[in-house]
């Protein structure tokens, strides 16, 4: 009878391990074919182009480290922010604020940051028209139609909205374009009269246009003749590679050596160029983004807001 009781009582524990170690054979452990580590990059640009170019640092990955992976492209930032809450993401790809919502909510760690061409660790956003919309000044965007990227794009919404509220700047009309070469688009086509994307410097040996105007050449040879830039927001630290918070260290700590070996060999410089035109990855931590928390909280920018 006392044997009876007892395997009463450990019934539910019972239970639950089983449970437990049913899903597990189901879904094997994280790293597995089964349970490959998902990977997602944040839709600044077109999609087919990410997963593309993707394969090849998924391939390294698994030579490296003896686990699968798979990518994903999202169709918001919003939506990679979320996949952290409820585990399909384990590491991403995401800008800047969608990575302090990510920490914010779900704990997210920033393991990598981006480089730019010119070792670049660092980006703002810029504003952009057309020379013959007679805008010549950010001032003059009042009362005109403007284009953004994304809700939560740090260069292609929020540092420029709030850039120009500071000077009392109100367009007519936003829209959201979803992608910077959208924007581009959108302002050369005579959509919009002005619009907002991220900027970088030009190559500093070739003088090849790096920004995003640079994403539509191959489409509008003449861009750059057409379209200008007119103002700049402040300096943000570039975006980061982020993993989730309950992942296992040590596994953590292999993927980024593999990540940053990747970046080091030729085949993978160039493939992270095609994704994202970055060059390179460092290592980041959580602190490397407090200024921009800090310039939120002056302008009074909240997550909650945004995500609605």
């Amino acid at each position: 009878m006392k044997i009876l009781k007892y395997l009463f009582y450990l019934l539910p524990l019972i239970v639950f391990v089983l449970a437990i170690t049913v899903r597990q054979l189901n879904e094997g452990a994280l790293g597995t074919k089964l349970n490959p580590i998902k990977i997602y990059f944040t839709p600044s640009v077109d999609a087919n182009r990410i997963s593309f170019n993707a394969k090849s640092l998924t391939d390294f990955l698994h030579n490296e480290t003896g686990w699968y992976f798979i990518t994903a492209v999202p169709a918001s930032y919003i939506a990679v922010v979320e996949a952290f809450g409820t585990d399909k993401c384990d590491i991403a790809a995401i800008n800047t604020f969608s990575y302090l919502m990510a920490n914010a909510k779900y704990g997210a760690q920033a393991k990598l940051r981006v480089v730019r061409e010119g070792n670049e660790t660092t980006y703002k956003g810029q504003i952009i028209t057309r020379y013959d919309s007679g805008i010549n000044t950010i001032a003059d965007i009042n009362g005109r139609s403007m284009a953004y990227v994304d809700p939560s794009s740090t260069s292609g919404y929020l540092l420029p909205k709030a850039l120009l509220d500071s000077k009392g700047i109100h367009p007519s009309e936003t829209v959201f374009a979803m992608r910077h070469d959208n924007v581009v688009t959108m302002v050369y086509q005579r959509q919009v009269d002005a619009g907002a994307t991220y900027y970088s410097p030009p190559d500093s040996i070739t003088g090849e246009v790096m920004d995003a105007r640079g994403r539509v050449l191959k489409q509008f040879p003449d861009v750059v003749k057409k379209v200008k830039i007119i103002g700049f927001t402040q300096d943000i630290p570039n975006d980061p590679w982020v993993f989730r918070k309950n992942m296992n260290e040590d596994m953590k700590e292999k993927i980024i050596k593999a990540i940053l070996d990747f970046a080091a060999t030729k085949e993978g410089k160039q493939a992270l160029f095609d994704i994202y035109d970055i060059t390179g990855l460092v290592r980041t931590k959580d602190s490397d983004y407090d200024g921009i928390r800090k310039l939120l909280e002056q302008q009074h920018i909240s997550f909650e807001k945004l995500v609605k």
